[in-house]
């Protein structure tokens, strides 16, 4: 569920920037239609509108950057993550939100854990992002639930399991299995 959640959150952020810049290259060029053949060299109106362009088809391919880890990242995904850092805030502190529950979910040390699992929820919660408001408040539920537990690599185990699409089968029920139609 997390990774869908940044899937999803990072698709419609980055087709809403990709059609802003769209429009944006179609208004330069209605407004300003272009002369037959090749533009001069001076042309400043043709290479406003090949710039709109340019930034659109930058923007097009970012989804995959947003789903790998920082350290995985290759030169040119890195300089598309900055480009999204500089041109869309909401977007990059989603990114960030995921590296940092990817990173709190890697965690041993569980004091340390613990403080970052706070941090993360403070952070979530006041991000106004509502997938991660979604999962802020699924992940607190999960907390008030858990404790009974005896440590917290248990309650990390049930976050994985809520925020996850494993569908577990108990022993003692009937599965209900969907016919083809």
């Amino acid at each position: 569920m997390i990774a869908a959640l940044i899937r999803s959150m990072s698709l419609s952020g980055q087709w809403k920037r990709w059609h802003r810049a769209c429009q944006e290259a179609q208004k330069l060029e209605k407004k300003n239609s272009p002369k037959c053949g090749r533009p001069k060299s001076d042309d400043n109106i043709a290479a406003a509108i090949q710039a709109a362009k340019a930034k659109a088809s930058e923007i097009k391919n970012s989804s995959y950057t947003l789903g790998k880890a920082p350290e995985h990242l290759t030169e040119n995904q890195q300089i598309r993550l900055d480009m999204i850092q500089a041109n869309d805030p909401q977007l990059y502190r989603a990114y960030r939100l995921k590296e940092s529950l990817r990173l709190l979910l890697r965690s041993t040390d569980v004091k340390q854990a613990e403080a970052d699992l706070k941090h993360w929820l403070f952070w979530a919660s006041h991000s106004w992002i509502a997938a991660f408001v979604e999962l802020y408040r699924k992940i607190r539920l999960i907390i008030r639930k858990s404790y009974g537990f005896r440590n917290m690599q248990n309650m990390m185990d049930m976050v994985y399991l809520v925020c996850s699409k494993i569908k577990v089968s108990l022993p003692n029920r009937k599965s209900i299995q969907v016919k083809p139609a």
